[in-house]
């Protein structure tokens, strides 16, 4: 019996392989494996092996062979990857620009800046060449991935062809991570029902703490661990970009931790500067009156910098200030005081994430990680974003999606608000021009270099000769993956997952570690209809004529092509087009071929929202849902897969099993910035519509007197004016049961919701909220017992 509980209690101990090496003695087995050099990479994972051991009756008369595994190999470095929001070329310090980046200008002394480092001038098709190292109409991101068409180079879905680096690094023994923004997730695969093909633990990344989308509220963000909804209560009060270093510190110490030897790739994608630019108070302060000069001057001031500093030549122009951005000092005294107010707020914004980053880096250095990690900063996935007017926004998506106009006397009046979580405020484009310097334009102009030319840094400690130098060589986006792949001593994959990889388009950067190299390339651009060809140092390009915040351009004809000579014309000053014919007419041709050979075409003018109407799927064919049911008060629903309560008829029926006097959500749907919500206040039923965040544009309609407690069928009912549609207004009924209790007026009704990420919850407001509640609104209450929603009733 003694004999048999030792024996026992051993088998227990020895359950798990790690265990039963240290009670052995040993260590746990390296699966047999030969050395990682000698395994073949090409195809991903690694086929399954035969057997190549021995079985007998006994372990005494058998021989183990252990499955192979794929290990970095020896010496591959870890990766840390960042890719920040719509910065400017001129923005950081580390190019010459206003805002303080200290820790940027650090790693730049000990690495490389890359003066002539592009992206495609807009988000998700940025992220998606950086993310698999090719062009990205070939890898369905032509435009905004929550707006696709029905063509190759725009459904919005990477195919399996075009394995991320993520993938192939996981592939390959990496641990990976990911924190921050991916934009790169169609909108009807946004909802909880998935499918989570597109998301970023589906993409290669171990492990993923961010958002999905084009923006997020930066105070009260809807994150997201792995494909799970993060609990609002978790750090709370705190900013995004200080939430995802801490995340990504986190996740270093704990993989370290448990595998000391493993590389890791960190891909780090804060939301600044996109909207809403958002940063702490005492930070706002400290670039108090820094921008009173206003953008003409400080476009000045950034081009003498950068020609000082080496970030340009000597002999680059500083392009002139385009008619459609006015100029300082044609502003009167009120205007430009919020509008340098609004710069101040961005400003703090890129230097808080600056200091976060700083964080990163510092922890690195201080475990010893610094010295063997690859760190590449790319400073904007595109130029500055000029969406914002020539006037600037507090509610971006809410001017995007209503047409909301802030009025003059609101903006002069919240500049204590600015930068806080009343706000989702966008500067002028007058900054993004000079956050832009010395280039034309800004964001979403593939056709001219303010919206397509981005800071680079790239830093390896002991690998990099000529340290604080600034390579000139052209490069672009889709040569990260291959940077990387060459850095860490992988080959890129002829298969994965059984699919036969398609070639990668970018060209690795590891050879400009040591010297300039030439800029003898082919690289085409293409956002909306704005196009443009590069090749040997000769710039084509077209406007759309469209300018960044309208949804199409204008009638008539478009814009003339221009041609540029970049090896002289470092700024794209000179359009040498008419003196050129020939040379313009090559490179329409090499153009067309490339927008060929790349799934360009066709070619759509239109921007934003407007692109869904004109291309939806079929599947947008099928009768439209009209009756939602929802069921438990933990619901949460992206948009995409919610009903749209936006200037049409509606019903929401609520089954209640209600206490004396309650208190709580029942349904919330968009912010402050746009949105609706169904309440109890004090067992008052309440219906609330912000129309937008500026004063007197929140209509509420409540109930007189409480409902009573018990089981109660609450109705709220909207019936639009002259057929419904943007901003027709309408009457809200609100019933108890058969019993109208309240009605009253909506003197205009919301299109959609903003901001963008924001939730249809029930039982909660969860983000941002609609409304300033008497109570708690995150906290779900118990007495919800089934939600219907009917659109035309």
């Amino acid at each position: 019996m003694g004999s048999r509980r030792r024996g026992t209690r051993l088998s227990g101990l020895l359950c798990g392989a790690g265990l039963a090496a240290a009670v052995l003695g040993g260590t746990a087995p390296v699966h047999g494996q030969p050395a990682p050099s000698v395994l073949p990479r090409d195809v991903l994972p690694l086929p399954d092996q035969p057997f190549q051991g021995r079985i007998g009756d006994t372990t005494d008369a058998s021989v183990a062979d252990w499955p192979s595994r794929l290990e970095a190999p020896a010496g591959a470095p870890n990766i840390l990857l960042v890719l920040t929001d719509d910065v400017g070329f001129a923005a950081s310090s580390a190019f010459g620009g206003p805002i303080p980046t200290p820790n940027l200008d650090r790693l730049a002394a000990n690495g490389l800046r890359y003066n002539r480092f592009h992206t495609t001038a807009l988000c998700s098709p940025t992220r998606a060449a950086l993310l698999t190292g090719r062009n990205a109409h070939r890898v369905g991101t032509g435009n905004l991935t929550d707006l696709p068409m029905g063509f190759p180079g725009y459904n919005g879905v990477f195919p399996q062809s075009a394995a991320t680096i993520a993938r192939i690094l996981q592939l390959n023994g990496y641990s990976t991570a990911m924190f921050g923004k991916h934009h790169n997730v169609p909108a009807s695969q946004q909802s909880a029902a998935g499918p989570f093909t597109q998301w970023p633990t589906s993409l290669g990344f171990d492990y993923f703490y961010g958002f999905i989308g084009g923006d997020v509220h930066q105070w009260q963000p809807k994150l997201y661990r792995g494909t799970v909804a993060v609990d609002e209560s978790e750090r709370a009060g705190e900013l995004l970009d200080q939430r995802l270093a801490e995340d990504a510190i986190r996740w270093v110490h704990n993989q370290k931790a448990a595998a000391p030897d493993r590389p890791f790739l960190l891909y780090l994608a804060p939301g600044s500067l996109h909207a809403p630019h958002h940063a702490p108070a005492d930070w706002i302060n400290r670039f108090k009156g820094k921008f009173d000069a206003g953008w003409d001057v400080l476009r000045e001031q950034t081009y003498r910098r950068q020609r000082a500093d080496g970030i340009i030549p000597r002999g680059a122009a500083l392009t002139p200030r385009p008619p459609q951005i006015p100029a300082w000092s044609s502003l009167g005294a009120e205007d430009r005081a919020y509008s340098a107010r609004m710069m101040e707020v961005a400003a703090a914004a890129l230097s808080f994430q600056d200091a976060q980053f700083g964080k990163l880096i510092g922890e690195l250095e201080r475990m010893g990680e610094l010295d063997n990690t690859l760190v590449i900063f790319v400073e904007g996935d595109n130029g500055a974003s000029g969406e914002a007017t020539q006037v600037g926004t507090s509610n971006e998506l809410g001017e995007l999606l209503n047409g909301v106009k802030d009025s003059p006397r609101w903006l002069h009046g919240i500049m204590d608000l600015m930068g806080g979580p009343k706000t989702y405020q966008n500067y002028s484009m007058g900054w993004a021009w000079a956050l832009d310097t010395p280039f034309q334009w800004t964001k979403q102009f593939a056709s001219y270099l303010g919206g397509t030319r981005n800071g680079l840094v790239i830093s390896w400690p002991g690998r990099i000769e000529g340290a604080g130098s600034v390579r000139s060589q052209f490069s672009h986006v889709i040569d990260i993956a291959p940077t990387i792949l060459e850095a860490a001593g992988l080959p890129a994959p002829s298969r994965v997952h059984g699919v036969e990889q398609m070639s990668m388009d970018g060209k690795s950067l590891v050879p400009t570690f040591s010297q300039d190299t030439d800029t003898l390339r082919t690289q085409y651009f293409e956002i909306s209809g704005a196009v443009g060809i590069y090749h040997d140092g000769w710039f084509a390009g077209r406007a759309s004529g469209r300018m960044p915040w309208e949804s199409q351009p204008p009638e008539g004809a478009p814009p003339q092509w221009e041609l540029y000579d970049l090896r002289k014309d470092f700024s794209q000053s000179r359009d040498i087009a008419r003196r050129n014919p020939s040379k313009l007419a090559e490179m329409q041709t090499l153009f067309r071929k490339e927008a060929q050979a790349n799934n360009v075409y066709p070619i759509d003018t239109n921007f934003s929202f407007r692109r869904a109407a004109m291309a939806a799927k079929p599947a947008a064919a099928r009768p439209p849902r009209t009756h939602f049911t929802y069921w438990s008060v933990d619901t949460s629903v992206a948009q995409a897969a919610a009903p749209n309560l936006g200037g049409k008829a509606f019903s929401i029926e609520a089954m209640l099993d209600i206490p004396s006097g309650a208190s709580g959500v029942i349904v919330a749907t968009g912010s402050r910035f746009g949105g609706w919500s169904f309440y109890l206040d004090d067992g008052r039923p309440t219906a609330v519509q912000a129309f937008t965040n500026s004063e007197g544009n929140e209509t509420r309609i409540a109930a007189a007197e409480r409902i009573p407690a018990g089981r109660r069928n609450v109705i709220f009912r909207f019936q639009p004016r002259d057929g419904g549609g943007a901003m027709a207004g309408g009457r809200l009924t609100i019933l108890d049961g058969d019993k109208v209790i309240a009605q009253g007026d909506i003197a205009k009704t919301i299109n959609g919701v903003a901001g963008i990420g924001e939730s249809f919850d029930i039982g909660r407001d969860t983000g941002s909220p609609v409304t300033d509640y008497p109570f708690p609104a995150h906290s779900a209450p118990g007495w919800i017992e089934r939600v219907d929603v009917l659109l035309g009733k």
